[in-house]
Protein backbone atom coordinates (compact mmCIF):
# COMPACT_ATOMS: atom_id res chain seq x y z
CA UNK A 1 0.00 0.00 0.00
CA UNK A 2 1.60 3.24 -1.11
CA UNK A 3 2.53 6.14 1.38
CA UNK A 4 -0.31 8.58 0.16
CA UNK A 5 -3.17 6.27 1.09
CA UNK A 6 -1.83 5.03 4.35
CA UNK A 7 -1.51 8.80 5.38
CA UNK A 8 -5.04 9.19 4.94
CA UNK A 9 -5.92 6.43 6.51
CA UNK A 10 -3.82 7.52 9.46
CA UNK A 11 -6.14 11.11 9.04
CA UNK A 12 -9.19 9.41 8.82
CA UNK A 13 -8.85 7.08 11.33
CA UNK A 14 -7.83 10.00 14.11
CA UNK A 15 -11.58 11.55 13.41
CA UNK A 16 -13.19 11.39 16.38
CA UNK A 17 -16.54 10.19 15.69
CA UNK A 18 -19.76 9.77 18.12
CA UNK A 19 -19.98 6.18 19.71
CA UNK A 20 -23.16 6.20 17.70
CA UNK A 21 -21.50 7.27 14.47
CA UNK A 22 -19.06 4.31 15.10
CA UNK A 23 -21.70 1.70 15.00
CA UNK A 24 -21.65 2.70 11.30
CA UNK A 25 -18.29 1.04 10.26
CA UNK A 26 -18.77 -1.21 8.51
CA UNK A 27 -17.13 -4.87 8.64
CA UNK A 28 -14.22 -5.56 5.70
CA UNK A 29 -13.11 -8.60 4.24
CA UNK A 30 -13.17 -8.16 0.26
CA UNK A 31 -11.10 -9.84 -2.13
CA UNK A 32 -10.20 -8.00 -4.99
CA UNK A 33 -9.81 -10.35 -7.92
CA UNK A 34 -7.54 -7.75 -9.52
CA UNK A 35 -4.31 -7.42 -7.88
CA UNK A 36 -4.23 -3.63 -8.22
CA UNK A 37 -7.85 -3.01 -7.99
CA UNK A 38 -8.07 -2.44 -4.67
CA UNK A 39 -5.24 -0.16 -4.25
CA UNK A 40 -6.68 1.75 -7.26
CA UNK A 41 -10.15 2.06 -5.18
CA UNK A 42 -8.35 3.07 -2.11
CA UNK A 43 -6.20 5.89 -4.40
CA UNK A 44 -9.56 7.12 -5.79
CA UNK A 45 -11.10 7.65 -2.75
CA UNK A 46 -8.11 9.42 -1.11
CA UNK A 47 -7.97 11.68 -3.56
CA UNK A 48 -11.81 12.29 -3.17
CA UNK A 49 -13.21 10.96 -6.29
CA UNK A 50 -16.95 9.93 -6.17
CA UNK A 51 -16.42 6.26 -7.16
CA UNK A 52 -18.61 4.44 -9.41
CA UNK A 53 -18.63 0.52 -8.65
CA UNK A 54 -19.81 -1.32 -12.08
CA UNK A 55 -20.73 -5.75 -12.01
CA UNK A 56 -22.96 -8.22 -11.91
CA UNK A 57 -25.09 -8.78 -8.38
CA UNK A 58 -22.85 -10.91 -6.11
CA UNK A 59 -19.52 -9.47 -7.63
CA UNK A 60 -19.14 -8.06 -4.45
CA UNK A 61 -19.52 -3.88 -5.04
CA UNK A 62 -21.04 -3.76 -1.42
CA UNK A 63 -18.92 -5.44 0.09
CA UNK A 64 -15.53 -3.53 -1.34
CA UNK A 65 -17.70 -0.05 -0.53
CA UNK A 66 -17.84 -1.65 3.25
CA UNK A 67 -14.16 -2.93 3.22
CA UNK A 68 -13.40 1.21 2.49
CA UNK A 69 -15.48 2.02 5.55
CA UNK A 70 -13.20 -0.49 7.70
CA UNK A 71 -10.18 0.56 6.38
CA UNK A 72 -10.41 4.02 7.02
CA UNK A 73 -12.66 3.31 10.19
CA UNK A 74 -14.93 5.94 8.93
CA UNK A 75 -18.70 5.41 9.50
CA UNK A 76 -20.85 4.87 6.12
CA UNK A 77 -24.47 5.93 5.10
CA UNK A 78 -26.22 4.07 2.71
CA UNK A 79 -29.01 4.95 0.28
CA UNK A 80 -30.79 1.96 -1.34
CA UNK A 81 -32.05 3.70 -4.63
CA UNK A 82 -35.45 2.92 -6.36
CA UNK A 83 -38.24 4.10 -8.73
CA UNK A 84 -39.65 5.87 -5.10
CA UNK A 85 -36.50 7.42 -4.50
CA UNK A 86 -37.36 11.03 -4.03
CA UNK A 87 -35.09 14.41 -2.20
CA UNK A 88 -36.38 13.42 0.90
CA UNK A 89 -35.21 10.24 0.86
CA UNK A 90 -31.01 12.00 0.16
CA UNK A 91 -31.88 14.40 1.90
CA UNK A 92 -34.45 14.45 5.16
CA UNK A 93 -37.68 15.88 5.78
CA UNK A 94 -39.50 18.08 8.13
CA UNK A 95 -41.29 16.27 11.05
CA UNK A 96 -43.63 18.08 13.91
CA UNK A 97 -42.28 18.10 16.96
CA UNK A 98 -43.57 18.90 21.13
CA UNK A 99 -40.69 19.61 23.97
CA UNK A 100 -41.74 20.81 27.08
CA UNK A 101 -45.33 21.68 25.95
CA UNK A 102 -43.77 23.68 22.62
CA UNK A 103 -44.72 22.12 19.09
CA UNK A 104 -42.31 23.36 16.34
CA UNK A 105 -40.73 22.10 13.12
CA UNK A 106 -37.58 19.82 13.02
CA UNK A 107 -35.54 18.84 10.22
CA UNK A 108 -34.59 15.13 10.33
CA UNK A 109 -30.91 14.70 8.15
CA UNK A 110 -31.12 12.06 5.58
CA UNK A 111 -28.24 10.12 4.33
CA UNK A 112 -26.79 12.56 2.12
CA UNK A 113 -26.85 15.08 4.55
CA UNK A 114 -25.17 13.67 7.61
CA UNK A 115 -22.38 11.98 5.62
CA UNK A 116 -21.47 15.79 4.00
CA UNK A 117 -21.84 17.75 7.52
CA UNK A 118 -19.85 14.45 9.67
CA UNK A 119 -17.41 13.30 6.99
CA UNK A 120 -18.98 9.68 6.74
CA UNK A 121 -19.17 7.75 3.60
CA UNK A 122 -22.05 7.81 1.76
CA UNK A 123 -22.63 4.66 -0.40
CA UNK A 124 -25.17 5.00 -3.13
CA UNK A 125 -26.53 1.24 -3.90
CA UNK A 126 -28.02 0.52 -7.40
CA UNK A 127 -28.15 4.65 -8.31
CA UNK A 128 -29.26 3.53 -11.60
CA UNK A 129 -32.72 2.30 -10.14
CA UNK A 130 -33.54 5.78 -9.00
CA UNK A 131 -35.67 8.11 -11.77
CA UNK A 132 -33.45 9.96 -14.01
CA UNK A 133 -34.61 13.36 -12.59
CA UNK A 134 -34.44 12.71 -8.99
CA UNK A 135 -30.23 12.53 -8.91
CA UNK A 136 -29.56 16.06 -10.04
CA UNK A 137 -29.70 17.28 -6.36
CA UNK A 138 -26.47 15.52 -5.87
CA UNK A 139 -24.31 17.41 -9.48
CA UNK A 140 -22.60 19.93 -6.60
CA UNK A 141 -22.23 17.79 -3.94
CA UNK A 142 -19.90 14.91 -6.56
CA UNK A 143 -18.02 17.66 -7.75
CA UNK A 144 -15.21 19.78 -7.15
CA UNK A 145 -17.85 22.26 -5.47
CA UNK A 146 -17.94 19.44 -2.35
CA UNK A 147 -21.15 21.38 -1.13
CA UNK A 148 -24.82 21.55 -1.23
CA UNK A 149 -28.17 24.16 -0.91
CA UNK A 150 -30.49 22.11 0.34
CA UNK A 151 -33.63 22.83 -1.25
CA UNK A 152 -35.65 21.89 1.72
CA UNK A 153 -34.28 24.00 4.46
CA UNK A 154 -32.17 26.44 1.97
CA UNK A 155 -28.82 25.87 4.36
CA UNK A 156 -25.54 26.00 2.32
CA UNK A 157 -23.31 22.99 3.09
CA UNK A 158 -20.15 22.14 2.21
CA UNK A 159 -18.49 18.44 2.87
CA UNK A 160 -16.56 17.26 5.51
CA UNK A 161 -12.88 16.74 3.85
CA UNK A 162 -13.20 13.06 4.91
CA UNK A 163 -16.50 13.04 3.25
CA UNK A 164 -16.63 10.29 0.07
CA UNK A 165 -19.18 9.02 -1.83
CA UNK A 166 -19.24 5.36 -3.31
CA UNK A 167 -21.85 4.35 -5.92
CA UNK A 168 -22.91 0.98 -7.48
CA UNK A 169 -24.73 -0.37 -10.18
CA UNK A 170 -25.85 -3.53 -11.84
CA UNK A 171 -25.68 -2.85 -15.91
CA UNK A 172 -28.68 -3.88 -18.31
CA UNK A 173 -31.38 -5.24 -15.25
CA UNK A 174 -34.92 -4.76 -15.35
CA UNK A 175 -35.89 -1.69 -13.90
CA UNK A 176 -33.05 0.20 -14.52
CA UNK A 177 -32.18 3.09 -17.00
CA UNK A 178 -28.88 4.56 -18.34
CA UNK A 179 -27.55 7.32 -15.83
CA UNK A 180 -27.30 10.74 -16.92
CA UNK A 181 -24.04 11.76 -18.14
CA UNK A 182 -23.73 14.70 -16.49
CA UNK A 183 -23.79 12.31 -13.03
CA UNK A 184 -21.99 9.60 -14.87
CA UNK A 185 -18.90 11.99 -16.12
CA UNK A 186 -18.95 12.60 -12.01
CA UNK A 187 -17.62 9.76 -10.75
CA UNK A 188 -14.66 7.61 -11.84
CA UNK A 189 -15.38 3.83 -12.89
CA UNK A 190 -14.52 0.70 -11.46
CA UNK A 191 -15.42 -2.52 -13.56
CA UNK A 192 -15.87 -5.24 -10.48
CA UNK A 193 -15.53 -9.14 -12.04
CA UNK A 194 -16.31 -11.90 -10.05
CA UNK A 195 -13.79 -13.60 -8.37
CA UNK A 196 -11.43 -16.29 -9.65
CA UNK A 197 -12.24 -20.11 -8.80
CA UNK A 198 -9.07 -20.23 -6.37
CA UNK A 199 -9.71 -17.16 -4.92
CA UNK A 200 -13.13 -18.13 -4.32
CA UNK A 201 -12.43 -21.52 -3.12
CA UNK A 202 -10.00 -19.34 -0.58
CA UNK A 203 -12.46 -17.42 0.24
CA UNK A 204 -15.13 -20.16 1.40
CA UNK A 205 -12.32 -21.72 2.95
CA UNK A 206 -11.52 -18.73 4.75
CA UNK A 207 -15.03 -18.21 6.14
CA UNK A 208 -16.04 -22.03 7.34
CA UNK A 209 -13.59 -23.47 8.13
CA UNK A 210 -15.59 -26.53 9.57
CA UNK A 211 -17.11 -27.09 6.08
CA UNK A 212 -15.40 -30.82 4.57
CA UNK A 213 -13.36 -30.52 1.29
CA UNK A 214 -15.51 -32.76 -0.50
CA UNK A 215 -18.90 -31.04 0.00
CA UNK A 216 -17.01 -27.00 -0.83
CA UNK A 217 -15.59 -28.82 -3.85
CA UNK A 218 -19.40 -29.84 -5.23
CA UNK A 219 -20.48 -26.02 -4.60
CA UNK A 220 -17.88 -24.53 -6.38
CA UNK A 221 -18.39 -27.06 -9.44
CA UNK A 222 -22.02 -26.21 -9.10
CA UNK A 223 -21.06 -22.11 -9.10
CA UNK A 224 -18.90 -22.63 -11.97
CA UNK A 225 -21.69 -24.19 -14.32
CA UNK A 226 -24.10 -21.61 -13.29
CA UNK A 227 -21.86 -19.04 -14.19
CA UNK A 228 -21.21 -20.53 -17.53
CA UNK A 229 -25.17 -20.48 -17.98
CA UNK A 230 -25.45 -16.81 -16.68
CA UNK A 231 -22.76 -15.87 -19.57
CA UNK A 232 -25.01 -18.53 -22.11
CA UNK A 233 -27.90 -15.96 -21.26
CA UNK A 234 -30.02 -18.76 -19.76
CA UNK A 235 -29.83 -17.69 -16.10
CA UNK A 236 -29.73 -14.19 -14.48
CA UNK A 237 -26.63 -13.09 -13.07
CA UNK A 238 -28.12 -13.61 -9.24
CA UNK A 239 -28.07 -17.36 -9.74
CA UNK A 240 -23.70 -17.07 -9.96
CA UNK A 241 -24.60 -14.30 -6.94
CA UNK A 242 -20.97 -15.24 -4.68
CA UNK A 243 -22.99 -13.43 -1.91
CA UNK A 244 -25.68 -16.24 -2.65
CA UNK A 245 -23.18 -18.71 -2.73
CA UNK A 246 -21.70 -18.32 0.74
CA UNK A 247 -25.56 -17.90 1.75
CA UNK A 248 -25.66 -21.52 0.40
CA UNK A 249 -22.47 -23.00 1.85
CA UNK A 250 -23.52 -21.67 5.44
CA UNK A 251 -27.36 -23.12 5.44
CA UNK A 252 -25.19 -26.20 4.15
CA UNK A 253 -23.62 -26.65 7.32
CA UNK A 254 -26.89 -27.42 9.20
CA UNK A 255 -29.47 -28.95 6.46
CA UNK A 256 -28.49 -31.25 2.83
CA UNK A 257 -26.79 -29.26 0.22
CA UNK A 258 -29.30 -29.42 -2.35
CA UNK A 259 -31.84 -27.82 -0.10
CA UNK A 260 -29.43 -25.15 0.84
CA UNK A 261 -28.99 -24.36 -3.08
CA UNK A 262 -32.64 -24.48 -3.43
CA UNK A 263 -33.18 -21.75 -0.66
CA UNK A 264 -29.97 -19.46 -1.31
CA UNK A 265 -29.75 -19.48 -5.11
CA UNK A 266 -32.75 -21.30 -6.72
CA UNK A 267 -35.93 -19.85 -4.79
CA UNK A 268 -34.41 -16.22 -5.38
CA UNK A 269 -34.64 -16.11 -9.31
CA UNK A 270 -38.04 -14.76 -10.43
CA UNK A 271 -38.54 -17.73 -13.88
CA UNK A 272 -39.29 -20.41 -12.54
CA UNK A 273 -37.67 -21.67 -16.05
CA UNK A 274 -34.31 -20.43 -14.15
CA UNK A 275 -35.39 -21.95 -10.92
CA UNK A 276 -36.12 -25.71 -12.60
CA UNK A 277 -32.24 -25.38 -14.66
CA UNK A 278 -30.82 -24.65 -11.42
CA UNK A 279 -31.97 -27.87 -9.83
CA UNK A 280 -31.48 -29.82 -12.89
CA UNK A 281 -27.85 -28.42 -12.82
CA UNK A 282 -27.34 -29.48 -8.71
CA UNK A 283 -28.77 -32.72 -9.63
CA UNK A 284 -25.56 -33.37 -12.21
CA UNK A 285 -23.61 -32.98 -8.76
CA UNK A 286 -25.70 -34.49 -6.12
CA UNK A 287 -27.63 -37.51 -7.43
CA UNK A 288 -30.97 -37.24 -6.25
CA UNK A 289 -31.46 -39.69 -2.78
CA UNK A 290 -34.16 -43.06 -3.13
CA UNK A 291 -36.85 -40.74 -1.26
CA UNK A 292 -36.52 -37.88 -4.13
CA UNK A 293 -36.49 -40.39 -6.59
CA UNK A 294 -39.52 -42.17 -5.99
CA UNK A 295 -41.16 -38.31 -5.45
CA UNK A 296 -40.16 -37.30 -9.08
CA UNK A 297 -41.27 -41.08 -10.53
Amino acid sequence: MTMFIEKEQERRSQTNYLPEHLRLVQEGGYVSPIPYLWEDVLIAVTLKKPVLLKGPSGSGKTKLAQSVSQYFHQPMQSVNCSVDLDAESLLGFKTIVTKEGQTHIEFVEGPVVQAMKKGHLLYIDEINMAKPETLPILHSVLDHRRMLTNPLTGEVIHAHENFSAIAAINEGYVGTSPMNEALKNRFVSFSIPYLSDDQLKSLLVSSFPEVEERKLHTFLSIHGDLKKQVMNGLLSDEAASVRSLMDAVNLAIHMPEKRAIQYAIAEKLDDPMEQKLVLELVDTWIPPTFEEGLRSW
